[in-house]
């Protein structure tokens, strides 16, 4: 029997390689000679870097790099060195997770220390540089990476913009007399698990905003402000992304990144299966078990769970989810690849206990399932 094990990380609880680890632990269990191989999956955000250098045996850097708000933050990146190829997880020098909720500002936050880290990146040789741009506490457009690449955004009176998005509607000029040139000699790939425009109600502002403290006013702003750099760029460039797919990722950086970079984009899970050679790994295999903290409709959306479904559909193999908990529609992955799901818990149980106990969870869980399929392959086959 051949296994293959390809999770997301359960947020607050495990990584990706943790919950794979105790699957397999469980599985081996039940089936000492199963064949288990363990891909530990992301889809773009907070995680991601972690999955594909676990699974690639890449290096990880780091570099100290302003933060969101402007304080010094220790931010790693990953190198696969033999093909050149830097992977640069936003959320590291961007991230919401460096800003305590009551300190989170959407109008002021930066990308700037993603510039830094793609700066980084260029000064060790990479021909091919990965964003993958969840999780981020910024709406700026990207302006802050492209002020690190050596941009200069300028009001009318040729002063520099200070950081944050909602300056952008002093927006007057943007040099790029100083803008790196290895850019142009470089590939660039924007891996979201988002497909949002970068403006109006479905875009950066509206739909991401409040969560990074955007107040509903502020929301209305930071909107306008991105359309007038949009606005500014395409007479720059000659061209519009602002309409695009992924232009709205990580509160704009994702326009920044397709106009200004000529980046690519992909959805997270994909660019994340390409690299860890998942369609391979579940070739000929007997199942695939992956999961996700919650798994709902929302998973559709270009999530992890969705992403490791459609390959293994394309390739046959039924699909085994476990959750920590199982939300509204989840049943509509059962027409992409998913044969079943499993919620963790029986009973009523406290979210901090339920992230303490994961590992604990998983390894039950996964036992039950693991003794379910046994039985039924000692059952003799019954002719109707």
């Amino acid at each position: 029997m051949k296994v293959v094990i390809a999770p997301d990380s359960f947020k607050d609880s495990l990584s990706a390689l943790g919950v794979a680890q105790a699957i397999a632990q469980a599985w081996q269990k039940v089936f000492p000679e199963a064949e288990t191989i363990l891909c530990p999956m992301a889809d773009g955000g907070e995680g991601t870097l972690e999955a594909v250098l676990e699974v690639c045996k890449g290096e990880w850097r780091e570099k100290t790099v302003i933060g969101p708000l402007g304080k010094p933050v220790q931010a790693k990146w990953g190198w696969l060195k033999q093909q050149k190829i830097a992977m640069i997880e936003m959320a590291q020098a961007s991230g919401i997770q460096l800003v305590p909720p009551s300190e989170r500002d959407a109008c002021q936050s930066t990308t700037f220390g993603t510039g830094q880290l793609i700066l980084d990146a260029l000064d060790a040789g990479a021909k091919d540089i990965i964003l993958t741009v969840g999780g981020s506490a910024t709406n700026d457009g990207g302006t802050g990476l492209l002020t690190a690449l050596g941009a200069h955004l300028l009001d009318s009176n040729q002063h520099v913009l200070p950081d944050g998005g909602l300056a952008l509607s002093n927006l007057s000029k943007i040099d790029l007399t100083h803008f790196d040139p290895r850019i142009q000699q470089t590939r660039f790939l924007l891996a979201a698990d988002v497909t949002n425009p970068l403006c109006g109600p479905n875009g950066a502002s509206y739909i991401f905003g409040p969560q990074k403290g955007a107040t509903s006013a502020q929301v209305q702003l930071l909107d306008q402000a991105l359309v007038h750099f949009a606005d500014i760029s395409a007479q720059l460039l000659g061209f519009d992304k602002r309409d695009e797919a992924g232009s709205g990722a990580a509160g704009g950086l994702g326009f920044a990144a397709k106009s200004y970079l000529n980046a690519e984009f992909k959805a997270g899970v994909e660019v994340v299966a390409n690299l860890n050679q998942l369609a391979h790994k579940i070739s000929n295999a007997d199942w695939v078990i992956t999961g996700e903290g919650k798994f709902d409709r929302q998973t559709l959306n270009g999530k992890t769970v969705f992403g490791v479904s459609r390959v293994a559909k394309m390739k046959n193999v039924p699909v085994i989810v476990i959750a920590g908990t199982l939300g509204e529609g989840y049943q509509a992955l059962y027409e992409h690849g998913v044969t079943a799901a499993f919620s963790l818990t029986n009973g009523p149980i406290t979210l901090e206990q339920a992230c303490e106990e994961a590992a604990e969870l998983i390894f039950e869980r996964t036992i039950d399932i693991a003794r379910l399929i046994q039985f039924n392959m000692k059952q003799p086959l019954k002719i109707t």
